[in-house]
């Protein structure tokens, strides 16, 4: 399906305004069924990456073609919206190209993106743990693929090979830990319009929602956080700053169709400050804005000039990013320091970026146990799915998101379903 094709059917479905985009609800989150001798597709979604230079074009077209990134339903009539934003995405992918082709450069060797081959480490890590933990015991085989969503491999690749593969029961695995209508939605909705297209096979599927204060996953950033800390000098360590950062969203995703991320995000930090015993002064900051609307706030380029006028060592812990790429490689451990010099703003003295989790064992467990807690498996017991969407209102100021006053309260996950629904039902 071209980008053009998905546009207008995208638009002829309202999907901008239909609630299963905010709320993971175009497949089902419970427990799939699975019985001896199938065989399980677990599909990793992200939004790729420019495999080289000539490929930073097309990607950036495909990036602005989607509609759950950039919304012109408010702007444009219908009948036109299509082909204005075919010629917006084609004029401004055409002149960021070069500029962006020369970021990559900065990072990459074959001047393309690293998300392609650490994704396809986790991909194969996760399938060798999944079949290494219950392929055994249940008489399933688990199989791996990589969906992306702006660049190749697409999700009509990794469809048609598992089509090839016999699969038999599908999860859709984002690789995005706080939902957002913007990342896990728009890969969600792209897989189920190519379903309706009867371009790729309609698997009995099941999808996770969020995974933003799983133990293991928090565990996997707090590992991180000290591999970050060692690159300080010793006198300075114990009192670097810890500035989360993550991927900004328009503000009005927030605020007009109450998408969860921002809260997500917020709850994913206070989490791991929480298990690390707040044993550091931390902060949370928002990157990469993209054109004129108001965007979540405060910047991270903002935040960590006010912290170096402050005299604060700064480690960067790139929060919602899962892999290094782009964003982190290059916005942030390199693009922030250089415009703050080139402004002639203060720059921290000590100045590091977190690496990111790529294959980190823990991280590898969590996306294990996130795909075994979809499924009924045969003769094993498997963890409880949330299923249920965690953002909701509350009145702890402690622990609110200042922006929505919204938060997102974590699950339980060792409690029993029935206690975790009770939970739910009563926040």
């Amino acid at each position: 399906m071209t980008p053009y094709e998905f546009i207008q059917r995208y638009d002829r479905e309202e999907y901008n305004s239909d609630p299963r985009l905010v709320e993971g609800e175009f497949f089902p989150s419970a427990k799939l069924g699975v019985e001896s001798g199938d065989t399980v597709g677990v599909v990793l979604l992200n939004l790729g990456g420019p495999d080289g230079e000539e490929s930073v074009e097309p990607f950036l077209y495909n990036l602005f073609m989607d509609p759950a990134i950039i919304d012109f339903s408010e702007v444009v009539y219908f009948q036109a919206r299509g082909r204005v934003r075919q010629a917006f995405s084609k004029i401004i992918s055409y002149f960021r190209s070069q500029s962006v082709a020369e970021d990559y450069k900065e990072i990459s060797d074959d001047g393309g993106s690293p998300i392609n081959p650490l994704t396809r480490d986790q991909a194969d890590n996760l399938e060798q743990t999944l079949n290494e933990q219950y392929a055994a015991e249940t008489g399933a085989t688990f199989k791996t693929y990589m969906a992306m969503r702006y660049w190749e491999p697409f999700s009509e690749d990794a469809a048609a090979q598992m089509q090839e593969d016999g699969v038999d029961k599908v999860v859709l695995l984002p690789l995005y830990p706080q939902y957002s209508k913007t990342t896990t939605g728009a890969s969600l909705v792209y897989w189920h319009e190519l379903e309706k297209a009867g371009e790729i096979p309609a698997w009995p599927t099941t999808s996770v929602f969020e995974y933003a204060t799983y133990p293991k996953y928090i565990e996997a950033l707090s590992d991180r956080i000290d591999e970050g800390l060692e690159r300080f000098p010793d006198d300075v360590r114990d009192d670097v700053h810890l500035l989360f950062s993550a991927h900004g969203t328009p503000l009005s995703e927030m605020k007009d169709r109450d998408d969860p991320y921002c809260c997500l995000v917020h709850s994913t930090v206070k989490h791991l400050m929480e298990h690390r015993g707040f044993d550091h002064d931390f902060s949370t900051a928002f990157q990469s804005k993209v054109g004129p609307s108001e965007w979540l706030t405060p910047a991270t380029d903002d935040t960590v000039e006010e912290l170096a006028e402050e005299g604060e060592d700064v480690l960067v812990i790139p929060v919602a990013f899962v892999t290094d790429h782009i964003e982190t490689s290059y916005e942030l451990a390199i693009e922030i320091p250089e415009d703050l010099e080139e402004e002639g703003a203060p720059i921290p003295e000590h100045y590091e970026v977190m690496p990111g989790l790529n294959s980190h064992p823990k991280f590898i467990e969590t996306l294990a146990d996130m795909t075994a807690a979809q499924l009924q498996l045969p003769n094993v017991q498997t963890p409880t799915p949330a299923s249920e969407r965690p953002c909701c209102q509350v009145q702890d100021r402690d622990i609110r998101c200042h922006q929505c006053q919204h938060v997102a309260e974590a699950t339980d996950w060792s409690a029993p379903e029935e206690e975790q629904a009770r939970e739910l039902e009563t926040a």
